[in-house]
């Protein structure tokens, strides 16, 4: 009989699943790292939520551990890669909490246009003054929805019902499936400056860290009403108090928070246009209970012989084509990344080219890869290998495969082209050895970098004395380059710089270098 420990309180019906499955289950909350070390090497599986840390150490010592299920979505406490490596499936629940959170966001657009908390308060206060708490229609007002994946989805089709029209701005969804939602799709900035409440439904990563701050807020109606239930951070939360102070914004409903728990004196949660809730987005019983039974259902179906229905990682594999695929893996998933933070506009095509000795095994989980770097920088954390074709066709994104004998070149290469608002362009990559991925072409260009931390992507006009300038703004910016690699393209004239940098260029050194005559487009990525 297989046994599973469950490590920190999950809802009862989860626990009952497991039991019923016949697995031998045992619930044992509260371990410190080292008791949970002592241990883990009974268990076949271990269902955990967010306070229990299983660290590189602890997956050493789980010996017949083969699956580790997340009840909620994020698995930042668990060390996937080292899970990966050792051959143990990570799951977790990505749409647990996707009614829970819509509808404390509709609630907090109620609550903000009504002064709703204030007006509470006033009255626990032994107070009458209606005068006091005048609010606005939600009627007839324009909500602008940044990011619609599940839950900005189920947010639109709430809002709809209020007769609010509905600027929606997403990278991976299509023209087509926002007509069939109902909205508007339009670039952020005309969002900023024509919506009434504006919502925000995407990851924090490192695109939507301060997504929205005083630049974006100079430009919003007078007024504005902003609402946040996805990650603190989204919003510059020095900005908002500002705008709150200005009379800029109207009101704030803020759930998630820069640092949580939030500091007793914050300011921002104090100010009487804020309302303000402990991060309670997935704080319902129904949503408690339902990641639960979704993380307890794909333990038994995984000790039972079967798949997950939401793996996070892929150590599913065969232990031999898994050893060989692993550094690919690794290099599918980075070249989508890449692509993803080079796109402008939305991706509606991707082609994946396997060149050199792939077999089908492989290349099914490397498709999947690279739709997993696509995809996470907008979407986060909700994509995961099982998911991500899917969710990349319900954005209207078509994805093809083609093979070929191997290149000039390279032995085994993947290049990823993806077609978005300027066309279509190229990513090619390879391994060195054992286990080094590399980009080695920018489409035409030939480089050679490692898919690895900050990198400063520049277009130019092939002329002398370009890698020096770049090289003085950087310099002059605090920023060290650890790797330059450069590559030409003699017909057009044209060359293309891959800068591996130790930290993040500013906004500043960026727009230095994008002012330089003869740059043509200049981007900064995290890989």
């Amino acid at each position: 009989m297989a046994k599973v420990l469950v490590s920190d309180p999950v809802a009862a019906e989860g626990v009952a699943i497991l039991r019923r499955a016949g697995l031998e289950v045992d619930v044992r909350t509260g371990l410190s790292g080292a008791e949970l070390k002592e241990i883990i090497g009974e268990y076949e599986g271990l269902a955990v939520r967010s306070e229990t840390k299983v660290t590189a150490e602890i997956l050493e010592a789980a010996h017949k551990l083969k699956i580790i299920g997340r009840a909620g979505v994020g698995v930042d406490n668990i060390d996937v890669p080292k899970a990966t490596e050792k051959g143990i499936l990570v799951v977790n629940s990505p749409e647990g909490n996707t009614i829970a959170a819509a509808e404390l966001t509709v609630a907090l657009f109620f609550a903000l246009s009504r002064s709703v908390p204030q007006a509470h308060q006033s009255m626990k206060a032994g107070e009458w003054k209606r005068s006091k708490f005048v609010g606005v229609e939600l009627y007839g007002k324009t909500a602008g929805v940044i990011g619609l994946g599940k839950i900005g989805r189920e947010v639109a089709k709430r809002l709809k019902a209020m007769e609010m029209p509905i600027l929606a701005y997403d990278p991976f969804l299509g023209k087509e499936q926002a007509e069939a939602l109902g909205v508007q799709l339009v670039d952020l900035d005309t969002l900023y400056r024509n919506a009434d409440f504006i919502t925000v439904h995407v990851p924090k990563t490192k695109e939507t860290t301060g997504l929205i701050s005083d630049a974006q807020l100079a430009v919003m109606k007078d007024g504005v009403r902003l609402i946040n239930v996805a990650r603190g951070g989204i919003y510059d939360e020095a900005a908002l108090l500002r705008g709150l102070e200005s009379g800029k914004i109207g009101g704030a409903a803020l759930d998630v928070w820069e640092s949580e728990p939030v500091a007793p004196d914050s300011p921002l949660a104090l100010h009487p246009k804020v309302v303000a809730t402990p991060h309670l987005g997935a704080s319902t019983e129904e949503a408690q209970v339902g990641v639960a039974v979704d993380i307890a259902e794909q333990i038994v179906a995984v000790l039972q012989g079967g798949s997950a229905r939401a793996a996070v990682n892929m150590p599913s594999l065969p232990a031999e084509i898994l050893h060989r695929t692993a550094p690919y893996l690794t290099l599918a998933e980075k070249m989508g990344s890449l692509k993803a933070q080079l796109a402008r506009g939305s991706v509606t095509a991707v082609e994946i080219r396997y060149e050199g000795e792939f077999d089908t095994a492989q290349t099914v989980h490397l498709t999947r890869a690279v739709l997993k770097g696509l995809l996470v920088p907008a979407l986060g954390e909700s994509v995961n290998y099982v998911n991500a074709p899917a969710l990349a066709a319900s954005r209207g994104v078509k994805v093809t495969e083609s093979r070929g004998p191997r290149s000039d070149d390279y032995e085994r290469q993947i290049t990823v082209l993806a077609t978005d608002d300027r066309g279509t362009h190229a990513v090619t990559g390879t391994v060195f050895g054992k286990n080094d991925p590399h980009i080695v072409f920018l489409d035409t260009y030939p480089v050679d970098f490692r898919p690895s931390g900050h990198h400063i992507m520049v277009r130019n006009h092939d002329r002398p004395g370009m890698i020096g300038k770049i090289g003085t703004i950087l310099g002059e910016g605090g920023v060290n380059i650890a790797g330059m690699y450069v590559g030409r393209d003699e017909k057009d004239g044209t060359a293309v710089m891959a800068l591996s940098v130790d930290t993040a260029a500013s906004p500043e050194v960026t727009e230095t270098i994008r002012s330089l005559d003869g740059i043509l487009s200049v981007r900064h990525v995290v890989l």
